[in-house]
């Protein structure tokens, strides 16, 4: 997690809007810190102050809020300069890894001067949307617990009274005690016993008297006797049910010999005789069809080709006579055209012309007359109609006629074959009783058998609505009765939970806090100048107070420590806390050297500020981190943006300006 930029505007001593560049990163190189100078009372805290509302809202953790109500923190949040329609805003623009990718989100709260219901408006703003992300906000809470729990925020957003009081203690306050076991996930499993606890208060108030469970024991040993007999008729079902395999098994091989050896054919005898001598009779009857068809006009399609040039003859010959007597008409015809024509008193010319081709047609018809064959046939026009008639209707009906009845005939007599060979393989009467006894004994022992499996069958369904319709009682009696059992196997159980989970928390916090020792024993070690003064930092199980002992074992008296010890003591135990926690996240100090002399200063600027965190946000005074500690950390490359909060007392406000104090 990276805080990108802040935004303030008209939010405490801010006036106006004021845009903060928080990126940990100078010229595209990493450079933790990101140093705010400010005097008391300049708007350091208030700082802090935005970045924790900005992310947590009500549940935020401000210095100045006391026991003010959130909306009555709201209002004293609000610029004194801004008017009743102006907004108070804060936004915080940060990016973290999601779906192992980087995603930036933009918080944004705002409000007025008399908040409306007592509330902000908050706003989620997903990388470059404009419009906010309503599923995100909806889970805000629960998405920035995933992230920087509330828990565990005040070891990394930390101000330097928190730093004193924790060193100053003996042990350390309950709020650092709860972060300290959310941290370090130990607050898990004491959570998990408290829950235990309640669960089994709850379980004993609902307990109810001995006689309701005796009633239900009743129904479920009914329920248990009845299934005993529904499991016992279920063998002997399946008993019979092997028997009436068995049994349609030998039916139907007495039913296939019955039919092999002719029995079903001798059964179907009458049938059968029946049936072949209506085919026979059919057969004579066609038979006797087609000899009528051969005494008509049948046989003369044998000779269809001789009658087709008959017909060809005659019509040829019929030709020759009408045109012989188109002739002579013509010849008469020409004679008294040509007396008509001699009366109109044409030319000799001319006539002679009409003469010659009137010739020359009544010589051509001559010629074409003369060039067919002289008659034969003589056939009369009556004849003629009778033998088109016969070749193109009579002869083609009875033919097809013939044949339909042709091919009858084969079907019939094929049957006539099939009829034969099953009467000949009909058993014999004596055969076919025998046949017959086996199938009807075998059918009679099957339908027993089956009639005996439905029974038993019958019986099973009986019984499993039996079974139900007690199931059902026995849920309707009492459901509260039937949780009863749970409960006091849960209450039972919790015990042997409870303690499991004791032996599981403290081997958890054992193992957490040895690897705390270790981190915190380094980290006071890195910042001593003295580090021969300890050898282990060891941490209580149960109070988590530190206690110190030397390279023989022995321990230190925390007293011996000078004030600024404590306090790097107690920056350790945080920072140890943070190198265990597996988390990315930011540091944010307020007032971060308080007592220390010179000589621990420099430690702690020279090994703590640039290696605390991948982002290290300092808010310090011009006598905490002077010139001589930020030329320091600008020669170790460490320093990514210097900011200076400039307060105007006349006016009562702070700008935030480029450039620290030097």
């Amino acid at each position: 997690m990276i805080f990108l930029e802040l935004v303030l505007q008209n939010f405490g001593p801010y006036r106006g809007r004021q845009v903060i560049n928080l990126r940990p990163e100078k010229e595209n190189n990493s450079c933790p810190i990101i140093l705010f100078g400010g005097m008391n009372g300049g708007g350091k805290t208030t700082l802090m102050d935005a970045i924790r509302l900005t992310l947590y809202g009500n549940r935020a953790q401000c210095s100045t809020r006391g026991n003010l109500s959130y909306s009555e923190f709201l209002a004293q949040c609000v610029n004194q300069h801004t008017s009743p329609i102006d907004q108070t805003r804060i936004e915080l623009l940060f990016e973290h890894i999601q779906d192992n990718k980087p995603t930036k989100l933009r918080v944004v709260r705002y409000w007025s001067k008399n908040p409306k219901d007592g509330k902000d408006t908050l706003g989620i703003l997903v990388g470059d949307d404009e419009w906010p992300d309503q599923a995100l906000l909806n889970t805000w809470e629960e998405f920035i617990e995933t992230i920087l729990p509330l828990g565990i925020s005040n070891l990394f957003l930390f101000d330097g009274e928190q730093v004193k009081e924790l060193a100053e203690l003996e042990t350390p306050p309950p709020t650092v005690v709860e972060a300290i076991q959310s941290l370090l996930g130990l607050e898990l499993a004491e959570r998990l016993s408290q829950d235990i606890d309640i669960l089994v208060s709850r379980k004993r108030k609902k307990l109810v008297d001995v006689q309701q469970l005796a009633n239900i024991d009743e129904i479920e040993q009914k329920i248990q006797e009845i299934k005993n007999e529904r499991d016992a008729n279920e063998r002997e079902k399946n008993l019979w049910k092997n028997k009436l395999k068995s049994a349609e098994v030998k039916q139907s091989r007495a039913y296939q010999k019955f039919i092999a050896e002719g029995g079903k054919i001798a059964a179907e005898r009458s049938q059968l005789d029946r049936q072949f001598n209506d085919v026979k009779v059919e057969t004579q009857e066609t038979r006797k069809v087609m000899m009528e068809l051969a005494a008509d006009v049948l046989p003369l399609a044998l000779i269809s080709p001789i009658l087709q040039e008959a017909k060809s003859q005659a019509e040829k010959e019929t030709h020759r006579e009408q045109a012989e007597i188109a002739i002579a008409i013509s010849k008469q015809r020409d004679r008294r055209l040509l007396d008509y024509i001699t009366k109109l008193s044409l030319n000799s010319e001319q006539l002679n012309k009409i003469e010659v081709f009137l010739e020359a047609e009544t010589q051509a018809i001559a010629q074409e007359i003369a060039a067919d064959e002289k008659p034969w046939l003589n056939a009369e026009s009556e004849t003629i109609n009778q033998l088109n008639h016969l070749l193109q209707s009579e002869i083609k009906t009875i033919a097809a006629t013939a044949k339909d009845k042709l091919e009858c005939l084969k079907t019939l007599e094929i049957e006539i074959d099939s009829l034969e060979r099953q009467l000949a393989a009909a058993a014999s009467p004596e055969a076919y009783q025998e046949l017959e006894k086996s199938v009807e004994d075998a059918q009679n022992e099957a339908a027993k058998l089956k009639a005996n499996w439905e029974r038993l069958n019958q019986r099973s369904e009986q019984l499993e609505r039996e079974i139900k319709k007690m199931k059902h009682e026995l849920e309707n009696y009492s459901k509260k009765a039937i949780e009863i059992q749970n409960d006091r196997h849960i209450i039972n159980a919790s015990a042997k939970v409870q303690q499991t989970l004791k032996l599981f928390r403290e081997k958890l916090t054992l193992r957490k806090l040895n690897k705390l020792e270790v981190e915190v024993t380094e980290c006071f070690r890195y910042l001593l100048h003295k580090s021969d003064l300890v050898h282990r930092v060891a941490i209580d199980t149960n109070t988590f107070s530190l206690s110190i002992y030397d390279s023989d074992g022995k321990p230190v008296p925390k007293h011996r420590l000078s004030a600024g010890e404590k306090q790097l003591l107690a920056i350790a135990f945080l920072w140890g806390l943070a190198r265990i926690a597996g988390r990315q996240l930011p540091v944010a100090i307020d007032t971060p050297l308080g007592r220390l002399d010179s000589s621990h200063r420099i430690n702690l600027i020279e090994r703590y500020f640039p290696s605390a965190s991948h982002q290290v946000i300092l808010l310090s005074t011009d006598t905490e981190i002077g010139k001589t500690e930020v030329q320091n950390l600008r020669n170790q490359d460490a320093i990514a943006r210097e900011y200076r909060l400039n307060y105007s007392s006349e006016e009562r406000q702070t700008v935030v300006e480029l450039g620290y104090f030097w």
